[in-house]
Order: structure tokens, then sequence, then C-alpha cells
């Protein structure tokens, strides 16, 4: 996560850590960019070859930012939630449809429950019943067992980000690979889902969470 994208150089590094990674697809999450324009976000991607879907913040936290290239995916529809931003894509090469959704919790202790709990919280039972009602599948996260570190002398480490996958887009991309990047400007380290081809032999797809 980036804590915040109000700082030009943030962005540079961004926009040269994107290049670097040459991914299809981006999600940043807690952006706190209170009006999202084509402007910053050519600032970001580095080329015109970009749309994109967001959730703004909730009041200066959260916010969702959604990338792709539109040489690769052509974006059928958007929705927005109160937490999340969902995209549905065509692929241009191979017409495979499918949708990401990027979920950033809710800010506020009575709406997300108090930290430390070891029940359930509404919003915690609700997001588990739709992953097991749709079947993701949560993929093994090579190179650590953590994304995030509290960088203390004795860290606290836990796996808060993850990116769960259908079966049939699974078996679309069979050579799907999740691995942690490095953090250089983030206080969780940065997710990369490499697809390395697909079923039938297309070119790779990259997908990145922030």
């Amino acid at each position: 996560m980036l804590r915040g994208l109000n700082d030009p150089r943030k962005r540079l590094v961004v926009k040269n850590l994107m290049r670097e990674w040459k991914c299809d697809v981006v999600c940043l999450q807690e952006t706190k960019i209170a009006s999202m324009n084509r402007q910053l976000v050519c600032s970001l991607w580095g080329c015109s070859y970009v749309d994109w879907a967001v959730l703004e913040v909730d009041r200066t936290a959260g916010g969702i930012l959604i990338m792709w290239d539109k040489r690769v995916l052509d974006k059928v529809e958007v929705l927005v939630g109160k937490f999340s931003v969902s995209v549905m894509w065509h692929g241009v090469e191979d017409s495979f449809i499918w949708a990401c959704l990027g979920v950033y919790g809710p800010n506020e202790n009575n709406e997300r429950g108090h930290m430390g709990e070891t029940r359930l919280t509404p919003a915690m039972e609700k997001f588990s019943e739709f992953i097991e009602d749709l079947n993701l599948i949560d993929l093994p996260l090579e190179r650590s067992s953590y994304t995030w570190s509290s960088d203390t002398d004795q860290p606290a480490m836990s796996r808060i980000d993850r990116a769960l996958v259908s079966p049939d887009w699974k078996d679309h991309f069979p050579n799907v690979i999740q691995r942690i990047l490095p953090r250089p400007i983030f206080d969780h380290s940065p997710i990369l889902l490499e697809a390395g081809g697909m079923a039938r032999g297309k070119s790779p797809f990259r997908f990145e969470n922030m």
C-alpha cells in the first residue's frame, strides 16, 4: 500500500517501477487522492495506452486505483462499491472475459470491528462467504511468507495482502505465480501475479497490486 500519491516524488518512483515490471494491470491501494484525472494517471502509467477505474478517498483515507493497458484489455463494465472497485474486461487477443476486484477494508472501527478480535466481524463473515461462494483460490506466495512488517527491532509480520483467483481464471492462466516485490516507498510489499503465458500459448500476463 502506498500511503498516498499526493507527493510527485512517490509518483515518479511508482512510474519507474511500473516501467521496470511491465505490468498489464496495476491496482494501487490507499492512494489518498481526492480527485483522479487523466493527467495524474498518465504520470503514473507513462504512456497514453491506459484506462482506469477509481474509488475516491473517504475523507483523507483509503482510495483504490486500477489501471490497465488498453492494448491488452478492453473494458466491459466498471462497478464502484463502498470499499471496492471491480472492472470486467475482454481480452484483446484471446477474447477471454474476466473481472478484477480491488478491495480496501473500512477505515472506521465501527465498520471493520476492533483489531485483535478473534471472532469474525459481520464484514469479515460476508467477505469470507463471498470467497467461498466463488470458490476462489488463494495462490501460494513466493519469496516470502509475509507482505507487511512493522520495521521494528522485533518486527511484527503478517500476510495481509493477497491475490485470489477463480478456477476458470487459473485454468486460462495455468502457470500463474504470485510473488512479492521490493518495497522502496511502500509499507506493504507489492504483489506480482505473473501468468507466464495462457493455456493456448499467447503472450504473458502480469498483474501488480501495490
